[in-house]
């Protein structure tokens, strides 16, 4: 039978803040050896951890993340409340050179580093990738740079020796045309976007990664049809089943 290597989608987020280093580390600590994770740039072009452009969800109070320093934000409680309460009220939001630095004395972790579109469309492709490289220049032959936007990956690419993954947003001959075009290392996708049965996948030299599953049985079946990585925030659920045990390690 057939299993998938398991992400840590947003580290594991189902039981622990999402994006957070405490998410992470629990991931690992769960069995899991390839992360993912969300980066924006801060207002002083600093790469922190971040899905939403603003506090709101994570923070639970306002504010554009575009209009505070790394400096402020790292005393900024990213606990998730409403998810939460008050169980992690002490937990911040970390740079990316917080979690690097966690991720050098990880060897045989693996990182899927998401770049934002809304910090690509503020700051510009160039800006964003130099903040971003610099940052993981530790830890770059164990990244892999992804995102939704394509032409960000281009350069990227182009730019530096680094494995790349494009963020399909639909299931579309526009997005099979761009895929083709990009050729990226690993193409991602959330299931729900996939055809139905028995139509194909893209075919390309990618390796396939879909979002978001938390089903051991869905997993099982999304690796029948030749997806390789399924991202899971409940990557410790997952992993305690035993048809999926050790599918972290591969890749």
């Amino acid at each position: 039978m057939k299993s998938p290597t398991l992400i840590a989608h947003r580290g594991y987020a189902a039981r622990y803040p999402e994006n957070t280093l405490q998410a992470l580390q629990a991931a690992v600590q769960a069995g899991a050896r390839w992360l993912e994770f969300d980066v924006q740039l801060s207002a002083d072009k600093i790469p922190v951890l971040l899905h939403d452009t603003t506090l709101d969800r994570t923070a639970g109070r306002p504010g554009s993340l575009f209009d505070i320093t790394a400096q402020q934000l790292s005393a900024i409680g990213v606990g998730e409340p409403a998810r939460f309460g008050t169980r992690f009220a002490e937990v911040v939001l970390p740079t990316l050179a917080e979690v690097v630095a966690w991720l050098t004395t990880q060897p045989n972790v693996q990182a899927f580093v998401e770049i934002k579109t809304e910090s690509i469309q503020r700051f510009g492709v160039e800006a964003v990738h130099e903040a971003v490289m610099r940052v993981l220049e530790p830890v770059r032959e164990r990244c892999v740079l992804i995102s939704y936007d394509d032409a960000f990956l281009f350069a990227a690419r182009l730019a530096t020796p680094l494995r790349i993954g494009w963020v399909a947003a639909e299931w579309s001959d526009d997005s099979a045309r761009r895929a083709r075009a990009l050729a990226p290392d690993f193409l991602f996708t959330n299931h729900t976007r996939l055809p139905p049965e028995p139509q194909p996948l893209w075919p390309g030299p990618w390796q396939w990664v879909v979002y978001e599953v938390t089903d051991s049985v869905q997993a099982l079946a999304l690796a029948a049809r030749g997806i390789a990585f399924v991202e899971s925030m409940a990557v410790g659920e997952l992993l305690a089943d035993a048809r999926l045990q050790d599918r972290s390690e591969r890749g």
